[in-house]
Order: structure tokens, then sequence, then C-alpha cells
């Protein structure tokens, strides 16, 4: 017969059936107001905040370099560009090509010294990408073809071969430009009908 001491009694674990369910419930309480921002201090906020802007950042990042990737090899006008600019003389690959965030007044970009930038977190979908990445490459080509000199806002405004208005607000974002709406005006008017008259690299398309 066992005798009163081997079984545990219930006042000792009780407590520690207690202690287990606080530890349990603090852990979901925590789960829960880092997930939905409630019941945190300043600095956890803060802590929330950065870790949520970075696993953003970092999803849009992976969503533009696998619609880059997809793009160069599937895009009928990226792989028309591509060969275009082969032939000029250009050997474009993926290295050349960046998605960095960027602020929400661009989509993208083009340096002779960097390359090719895509804003990551500025695409509504995968085809405002390729119409970004088309719209580039077209600098990209004009720099290698003709030697543009893109500190001339005369210059700037004929590589921009797209409609009027959109030429006269990318040549605004010119640093030599500071947003003067008039001088982007003047610059785009003056190269107006040489530069729309000038299709290359599309000439055997239209």
């Amino acid at each position: 017969m066992a005798s009163s001491g081997d079984a545990p009694s219930s006042s000792s674990t009780a407590p520690d059936a207690q202690d287990k369910d606080l530890k349990a419930f603090d852990r979901w309480r925590k789960s829960v107001s880092w997930i939905t921002g409630v019941g945190l201090t300043p600095e956890d906020q803060a802590r929330r905040k950065a870790t949520k802007d970075a696993e953003a950042e970092e999803a849009m990042w992976v969503r533009c370099e696998k619609w880059k990737a997809d793009l160069m090899k599937n895009s009928p006008a990226v792989t028309f560009m591509l060969k275009h600019l082969q032939q000029a003389g250009c050997n474009l690959t993926t290295d050349h090509i960046h998605c960095q965030p960027c602020n929400l007044t661009r989509a993208g970009g083009f340096s002779p010294e960097k390359g090719i930038l895509l804003c990551q977190d500025g695409f509504w979908s995968k085809n405002h990408m390729e119409d970004t990445l088309v719209h580039e490459m077209v600098h990209m080509y004009d720099h290698v073809k003709f030697k543009v000199d893109w500190k001339d806002l005369r210059h700037h405004a004929c590589s921009e071969d797209c409609v009027r208005r959109r030429a006269i607000l990318s040549v605004q974002q010119h640093p030599d430009c500071a947003g003067d709406v008039a001088r982007a005006e003047k610059a785009v008017n003056e190269v107006w009908e040489s530069c729309k008259a000038d299709t290359r690299p599309f000439d055997e398309i239209y």
C-alpha cells in the first residue's frame, strides 16, 4: 500500500499548472500585441514598425527581381530592346538593372554610370514594370547609339519618346531643370518635331 507521501498533493500541482497557463496566456497576449500593435510601448511600436517595413521592403525586392527575370526572358518588348542594345554594342544583363526602393514620384530611371533603376515599391502591376523597363532601355539605347549629353535638357527631352506631357514631367525632374515647368516645356518644344519623327530602334515595327 502506497504511503500518502508517494502521491503529489493537489496543493503542489495547482500552482504549477496555473503558472504554465499564465505563461502561455502572456505569450499569446504578446503575439497578438505584436500583430495588431495594440498595447505595445512606444519603443516596441517603433521596433514593430521597423520590422514590418523591412519585411515589406524585402517582399517588394523579391517581387521586383522575379518580374525582372521573367520580363527579360519572355516580354516581346523587352527582348526586342535587348536585341537592339546588343546590336548597338551594349550587352545589357540583369546585373545592370537594379531593384531598389524609391520615393513615390517615380517608377524608374537611367544613369550612364549606374545603369537602369527599377523602383520596386512603385509598380502596381508587372505590365507597369514592363512599360517602365522598356522606357529606360530606350534611354540606354539613345545613350549608346547617339552619345546623348544628359546634362543638356534638349537631349533629355529628345530621349523622352513618349507623349509631350510625360516628356515635360520627366525633364522637370532633371537636376538642371529643378522643377521649372516653363524651362521643361521650352526644352521639349524645341526638339519635339525632330525627335517625334525618330522612332529608332522601332523602325521595323512602325
